[in-house]
């Protein structure tokens, strides 16, 4: 029995985003260790013998630490064999994919990465929202809404400052610290969207401006995970501008 890791990334949600080779990885798992993120149906690919364990992370929740993690996936990897880490979205953006990744190597087990699609691109894709476009944005930030301690990236102070598109990820509690960033800084006008389970068939999504954002998302109920999306590309989005009149019309 050789122990062997592979991460695998599980896409933003919608089962049918996980790529070829992550199937391919799950038919030969012998242990299956999955989190919040990962779509449940993707367990249907692995064996029946293969051992299930949910390991989830999310903020607010009682989980296992990433030190715990890594020790299990060290253990069930010398006991079991093949453990496969399926990961939302990709496991080396904000998965801490490369922490298991060089944990299990100190022990002598063979590891493999398999890219996943990120929630970072395609949330945005799914809603019609290009995170460049010729004319509108030529590049885009992807930053982590809170950091390992509680505070926010100083690099979104920087990306305030920038032309580009902006994606936050693990923002939405957040939300109001971020937007009041933008506001700050006189750039409270920018079209802006947050959308919930992106790619999921209960997805749910607001659009708006940042200066009025945060309101429109506690009136609509949408909360984590979710996905923000800020810059002039949102105004892309096919529904931007009906929607923009019709919370015009509400607030009037």
């Amino acid at each position: 029995m050789q122990p062997k890791l592979t991460l695998v990334g599980a896409g933003p949600g919608n089962g049918e985003l996980i790529t070829l080779k992550g199937i391919r990885a799950l038919r030969q798992a012998d242990v299956v260790l999955y989190d919040d993120l990962a779509n449940d149906s993707l367990l249907d690919f692995a064996p029946e013998s293969a051992l299930t364990m949910y390991v989830g992370k999310r903020a607010g929740r009682v989980s296992l630490s990433q030190d715990e993690i890594n020790t299990l996936i060290v253990r069930l990897a010398q006991e079991h064999g093949h453990v496969v880490r399926l990961k939302g979205g990709d496991p080396y953006v904000f998965g801490r994919g490369f922490e298991e990744y060089d944990y299990a190597r100190q022990y002598g087990i063979q590891c493999e990465v398999v890219p996943g699609v990120s929630s970072c691109i395609a949330v945005p894709a799914s809603q019609g929202i290009p995170v460049t476009s010729r004319g509108v944005s030529e590049s885009f930030w992807v930053i982590t809404g809170t950091t390992r301690h509680g505070e926010l990236s100083d690099d979104l102070r920087l990306a305030v400052q920038s032309k580009a598109t902006v994606v936050v990820l693990m923002g939405l509690s957040k939300l109001a610290e971020i937007c009041a960033m933008y506001c700050e800084a006189g750039r409270g006008h920018l079209p802006m969207a947050v959308v919930q389970n992106g790619t999921r068939a209960d997805e749910q999504s607001v659009l708006g401006q940042v200066w009025n954002i945060p309101q429109l998302v506690a009136a609509q109920g949408v909360g984590a995970p979710a996905v923000l999306i800020i810059g002039d590309v949102v105004s892309l989005h096919p529904s931007y501008l009906a929607e923009c009149m019709r919370n015009f019309s509400m607030a009037c």
